[in-house]
């Protein structure tokens, strides 16, 4: 049986079976492309039926003596244990190499979070008086209102937009679409801008549908949201590194600690499972002091 076959095959259950995008995929491939490289060097070609734990636990010690970070290596193994457990399957092996295979402890890292002052800060020291401004506070407000990543904001439609209800359709993960209230700080920035610099682009005729456009009317690369956050933070002195999904990460906290039910949460975010959406109500000590205060029957 040969690597690039089981590859392919691979590839095609990703995509096709569970629906993941095209990075999602691409990163579960990296993860046998390592595993491949690994037995090329250390055991001379040993097939995937001939895979044991023995040789799994080898690559394991492998990645660490490489410096891989604890959190990289548990994703790794991640994608290799998704792999045997498709070639099982499809019946290409008899047994599951990867079932006693135990990846390091990884603690939940906490995500940075801003300030609403500091969210402020940020969009007021936009320069509206540049062309591309009205599109950087709209993008800004857009993100915190929503609580997007910041692959559904540069791909969000025109035709998504559902401003007499107060609603925008966000196209997510997996092509899971979900529909998040948006304020009316946002409505109000996303009007000015297709009002104003939008309509001044000549705008590509693919890109005719999509939201956030670039000088030469073509869609903004992730890239280029990312630039444009970077330096309205150095402009301001912000002294932390943030990202477009710090907005993000505010737009949940700052809900959760101001009451707002888990659930609702999850579903704003989109997020499968709610154990990803908890991580936020371990951001606030403060927020968890006065719940247990208001709470606990022995408070």
């Amino acid at each position: 049986m040969k690597w690039s076959d089981c590859k392919k095959g691979y590839e095609e259950f990703l995509r096709l079976e569970k629906s993941l995008s095209q990075n999602s995929v691409a990163a579960y491939v990296n993860d046998i492309n390592k595993l491949i490289f690994f037995l090329e060097e250390e055991f001379k070609k040993v097939p995937p039926e001939k895979v044991r734990l023995m040789h799994l636990k080898k690559f394991v010690e492998w990645l660490n003596l490489k410096g891989v970070s604890p959190r990289t290596q548990a994703r790794t193994i991640s994608g290799i244990k998704s792999f045997f457990k498709y070639l099982l399957i499809e019946e290409k092996i008899l047994n599951d190499p990867t079932t006693l295979l135990e990846s390091p402890k990884v603690g939940r890292k906490l995500p940075d979070v801003l300030s609403m002052e500091e969210i402020d800060l940020l969009i007021d020291s936009v320069d509206v008086s540049k062309p591309e401004g009205q599109r950087n506070r709209a993008m800004l407000e857009t993100l915190y209102s929503c609580g997007l990543r910041v692959s559904e904001l540069v791909s969000l439609k025109v035709s998504n937009l559902y401003f007499d209800q107060g609603f925008i359709k966000i196209e997510g993960k997996a092509e899971k679409e979900r529909l998040v209230p948006i304020s009316k700080n946002a409505m109000d920035e996303i009007t000015k801008y297709m009002e104003g610099y939008r309509k001044t682009l000549h705008i590509s005729k693919d890109c005719t549908n999509i939201l956030f456009l670039n000088r030469r009317g073509k869609n903004l690369s992730r890239v280029m949201v990312f630039t444009i956050i970077k330096g309205l933070a150095e402009k301001i002195g912000l002294g932390k590194k943030i990202s477009p999904h710090t907005f993000r990460h505010s737009f949940a906290t700052h809900l959760i600690n101001g009451g707002a039910d888990l659930r609702a949460v999850q579903e704003m975010l989109g997020h499968e499972s709610i154990l990803t959406t908890e991580i936020y109500t371990h951001i606030d000590k403060d927020y968890l002091k006065s719940t247990i205060q208001q709470f606990h029957p022995r408070s």
